[in-house]
């Protein structure tokens, strides 16, 4: 088999979890229910010598610190930290891991995470790795989709196509569907067919180095150039700054995956979440006889089906249902759970207001 470099994607910046999330520390590096931060986490399921080469991480540069303390403080090997000088959505960072993993092993497979995920069951995850590692030395670029277990509606779906003989449990790409309603994502359910979109690639770097190079061949161009004039800078590589900036901001999705023939989907039942808002957070956890969970000192009266959140100040709430409240040392938010999904509109404004909170 193939060797398997694992890459994480560090730079997301987890505007739907304001305001624990921050961009001077978003949720990758937060402890955001107990033991190790989701990054910390990331690396640890990607840690089996039997299984994968070391990791590497790309992340902002504003983060390398922070990444490199959280990975030594588990006793983690890391190849490499590449920085990115700005963010240029996951396409230009996929071309910069395949890169980087094709200069070490060009006949490499290439497992791109993003680092704020979290999977439960990672004997399943590696199964589905396993499996998947067939596909790709196929010549597939493999996605994984995981198998729903509610019609979740902050999702990309995925439709499954024919089976990919003679590669078991593995399917061509039908269609990728967007983030759907209610009602469409119960069809869904019921239906059978369709998969959350994990944003997880199993992917035989040469063959998509060949379709950036079709699809993206300006965007690709840009990558490389960023990486010939990167500079070491101890154990970072920094990208260059000109050079990155001129990569196109568009998803891995968007870019290739949606354009590709070459794509196939492997199904998995491993507890993963996006960890994407402050919702699925909430149904992460426990809660009380009234359906709320708490987290710091918090006090509620009549209070039902909440997610009740302090990182500092006594939070007190009464005669509530089904919000999200948090309150930090210079923010609180009170949020319905329906509209969880909103919050990063008021990310959005609090960046263009120059306010100081995000």
């Amino acid at each position: 088999m193939a060797r398997i470099h694992p890459v994480l994607l560090s730079g997301g910046a987890g505007a739907r979890l304001w305001p624990l999330s921050r961009e001077g520390l978003p949720k990758q590096f937060l402890s955001l229910i107990e033991g190790p931060t989701l990054l910390q986490q990331a690396a640890l399921r990607a840690h089996d010598p039997d299984l994968f080469e070391p990791v590497r991480v790309i992340a902002s540069v504003q983060h390398r610190f922070v990444v490199a303390q959280q990975l030594q403080e588990i006793g983690i090997p890391v190849s490499s930290i590449v920085l990115e000088p700005s963010a240029r959505n996951t396409a230009a960072a996929a071309a910069i891991a395949a890169l980087t993993v094709s200069e070490a092993d060009p006949e490499g497979l290439l497992l791109l995470m993003a680092a704020d995920h979290r999977i439960a069951d990672v004997a399943a995850f590696h199964a589905a790795i396993r499996n998947a590692s067939e596909a790709a030395s196929n010549g597939f670029l493999s996605l994984f989709g995981i198998t729903p277990d509610t019609p979740a509606t902050g999702y990309g779906y995925i439709r499954l196509g024919e089976g990919l003989a003679p590669v078991e449990n593995a399917h061509r790409v039908a269609a990728f569907v967007e983030k759907p309603d209610r009602a469409t994502a119960e069809g869904y359910l019921a239906g059978g067919d369709h998969l959350w979109n994990s944003g997880i690639f199993l992917l035989p770097v040469s063959v998509f180095l060949s379709e950036l190079a079709r699809l993206e061949p300006e965007l690709l161009g840009h990558a490389r150039e960023a990486l010939a004039r990167a500079t070491r800078d101890t154990d970072f590589l920094r990208l260059d700054q000109d050079a990155f900036a001129r990569c196109r901001s568009v998803s891995i999705d968007h870019a290739v995956m949606e354009h590709t023939d070459r794509l196939a989907v492997v199904p998995v039942d491993c507890g993963w979440t996006d960890v994407g808002s402050w919702s699925t957070l909430a149904g992460m956890t426990g809660c009380d006889a009234s359906g709320n969970t708490t987290v710091g000192e918090v006090l509620s009266e009549g209070t039902t089906n909440s997610y009740l959140r302090s990182e500092g100040p006594l939070l007190a709430t009464v005669g509530i249902d089904n919000l999200i409240v948090i309150a930090t040392p210079d923010a609180v938010l009170v949020a319905h759970k329906d509209h969880d999904q909103d919050i990063k509109k008021i990310v959005d404004r609090l960046r263009g207001g120059n306010h100081g909170r995000i």
